[in-house]
């Protein structure tokens, strides 16, 4: 297998920007806001953001739904020679599916305590036993990813204590209503 030429720090940061680009339309459809984006020779081959809530399909993770297209763009299921970029650490569905695709590097922004399969939780991608390692690079823009999550977690809490805040109103009317 040939292996895939160094990127420069400024390609690298250009495609973490795409994928963070990923994120953001995620956020906008009221996703979770991950992206990400496949590079073969330079070149973006696939896109995907969150759409797990749109598609009401549990494996519509970014991740996923790039290495889906970029199947369908090369025509084959091996994406070797390919570099992915993920705004978020994979996990154990991600990992897997990128180890299976032959994906060879994986760069990612923030880590995740809570479900992340490469350095967080678990370290699928350097478990020799495994047909396949990746190798990977973390904390890229991780800063701008973890306060895109944040921010979008917040704005979820703050929704649903307002909501919560207007039915106690509503109840506090009706019953005023039935008092009379």
């Amino acid at each position: 297998m040939a292996e895939i030429p160094d990127l420069t720090s400024q390609e690298v940061a250009h495609f973490m920007d795409l994928a963070l680009e990923e994120a953001r339309k995620a956020e906008a459809i009221g996703e979770v806001p991950i992206g990400a984006v496949l590079v073969k020779d330079g070149q973006v081959i696939a896109r995907g953001s969150n759409r797990r809530e749109i598609d009401q399909e549990a494996s519509s993770h970014a991740e996923l739904l790039a290495i889906n297209e970029a199947n369908q763009t090369l025509k084959t299921w091996r994406l070797e020679n390919t570099a992915l970029f993920v705004t978020l650490e994979p996990c154990l569905m991600c990992a897997g599916a990128i180890i299976n695709a032959r994906i060879p590097l994986v760069y990612y922004g923030a880590k995740d305590a809570k479900a992340g399969a490469v350095s967080s939780l678990y370290h699928v991608f350097d478990d020799d036993r495994l047909n396949h390692q990746v190798k990977t690079y973390v904390g890229i823009k991780a800063d701008e990813s973890k306060s895109l999550l944040k921010n979008f977690f917040q704005n979820i809490r703050a929704q649903q204590k307002l909501r919560k805040q207007l039915r106690k109103v509503e109840n506090l009317s009706e019953n005023q209503g039935e008092n009379s």
